[in-house]
């Protein structure tokens, strides 16, 4: 259950952005990153739940769910290939499921709160994070106005193939030099959303800033793509 939050409302709130912190991280800290996003938008409430899970290797941080339990030598790091990289997230399906189940109430909870409906939420993640967000947009019964992927992958690739039940715009964002999770995730999270029926954009942190991080190019580009939804809506 989440019972944390930070909330920023500017305006009269016409769009919800709920932004996923990562894995070892935490609302706070990413609340602190993400300035250039809410300095982009007007009339938006932006939420920033803390993850209920405290971290399993750091206990003052958070995590959605454990990465361990699936891989615990944190291979998918090392791996040579990826199709190896891709077999271990895909592992991590019962970690997701999990996530969505509190995750879900939580959305609709702040959905109902500004009377908005699902073209007018866009669901946000940085690393395990985007990895959640993509995850859960997929299996939202209704389809969003967008969901914006931060250096992430489509993990549980081969049961959301499966259980998909929407198929929302999505933007990926991903360094070319990321050294957590590799920039070729975003050529297999792309492919793997076009075939699901979703359109995809993308956003390449170029080598001098572009490892694994959250940048302010990145969120003002995340901003312009919330934005042009609308004339799509």
């Amino acid at each position: 259950m989440i019972a944390e939050e930070i909330v920023h409302v500017k305006g009269y709130p016409k769009k919800l952005v709920i932004f996923l912190h990562g894995y070892i991280d935490s609302a706070e800290s990413i609340d602190a990153r993400i300035t250039p996003l809410l300095d982009s938008l007007d009339d938006v409430a932006i939420h920033i739940p803390q993850a209920p899970l405290s971290c399993e290797i750091y206990d003052t941080k958070r995590q959605w769910y454990s990465m361990h339990r699936f891989d615990s030598e944190d291979e998918r790091k090392t791996v040579k290939t990826l199709r190896e990289c891709v077999s271990i997230y895909n592992r991590m399906s019962l970690g997701l499921v999990e996530t969505y189940n509190y995750l879900e109430p939580y959305i609709e909870q702040c959905l109902h709160e500004y009377g908005l409906k699902y073209k007018d939420f866009y669901l946000c993640g940085f690393s395990q994070g985007a990895m959640v967000a993509l995850f859960t947009a997929l299996r939202l019964k209704k389809t969003i106005g967008g969901v914006i992927s931060f250096s992430g992958i489509l993990a549980a690739a081969d049961y959301i193939k499966k259980h998909a039940r929407s198929h929302p715009d999505t933007l990926l964002i991903h360094g070319d030099t990321d050294n957590l999770v590799r920039f070729q995730a975003l050529r297999f999270t792309r492919t793997s959303l076009k075939k699901l029926g979703c359109d995809v954009d993308e956003y390449i942190i170029p080598s001098n800033n572009g490892r694994h991080i959250v940048t302010p190019d990145g969120l003002v580009r995340c901003a312009e793509f919330i934005k042009s939804r609308d004339k799509k809506l």
